[in-house]
């Protein structure tokens, strides 16, 4: 069972990891008819309203149903207002360094900082299964006394009831617990040891399955994170 303390933040991580990701960048679209498209909806009880959301989300998601339709995508500066307004970040996060195959991001500085490490899959298996686009975050938010909090987004609605979902370096593995379309570390006092694992190990693999039972393989290349880690604190001390 996972702490209901443990819950709460990542509820909390995940509204901020959504508004920083859309105030961040416009995600691409998937095709209209895309299978296990995730809304990439935070968490259920999200405030952040339709129009902020990315053109890729799927209309029916909770029915399984495909979307029908794609709408114009939210620029950075619409769903940066939006983050600010809601509360999901302190000001838009920036670019402050490309490290290997990771890009360290942080918001302004202030009582409210947030720094993090982001990267995308380099691999998607099956190749052919339509879904949202998948980010691997490593966020610090001090303010909280969060460092080096892991959470991924998949790219659709993670169901674990059949299929536990599942992240492995090397031969450690770490059973992740789902929230909509985002995982963490199931047990909170293993965060601690796989971020230790993904600073020396070369490559990440996960896998989630979603609501129609099809099972995704993702791979992450790690090159870079350690440094990139390294500025993510600098960055937020």
């Amino acid at each position: 069972m996972i702490r209901q303390a443990h819950i709460t933040t990542l509820r909390a991580g995940a509204r901020l990891l959504a508004a920083a990701l859309l105030a961040t960048m416009a995600l691409p679209l998937s095709p209209a008819g895309a299978q296990d498209s995730s809304a990439t909806r935070a968490a259920p009880k999200s405030t952040a309203k339709p129009g902020a959301k990315p053109a890729s989300a799927a209309t029916k998601a909770d029915s399984g149903k495909p979307a029908t339709a794609a709408a114009k995508p939210a620029t950075a500066k619409e769903a940066s207002a939006k983050a600010e307004t809601k509360g999901g970040v302190a000001g838009k996060p920036t670019l402050i360094a490309s490290i290997g195959d990771w890009g360290v991001y942080a918001t302004p500085a202030g009582r409210e900082r947030t720094c993090y490490a982001l990267a995308q899959p380099k691999d998607r298996l099956p190749s052919a299964l339509k879904r949202d686009p998948a980010y691997l975050f490593i966020s610090t938010r001090p303010s909280e006394n969060v460092r080096n909090e892991v959470s991924i987004i998949m790219g659709f609605d993670v169901k674990t009831e059949k299929i536990p979902a599942e992240a492995a370096i090397g031969s450690e593995k770490f059973a992740m617990a789902a929230q909509g379309s985002h995982l963490w570390v199931r047990d909170a006092e293993q965060g601690t040891p796989m971020v230790e694992a993904l600073r020396k190990g070369s490559k990440l693999t996960v896998k989630a399955a979603s609501a129609r039972g099809n099972q995704t393989t993702d791979s992450y290349s790690l090159t870079g994170l350690k440094t990139a880690l390294e500025r993510v604190q600098k960055e937020c001390p």
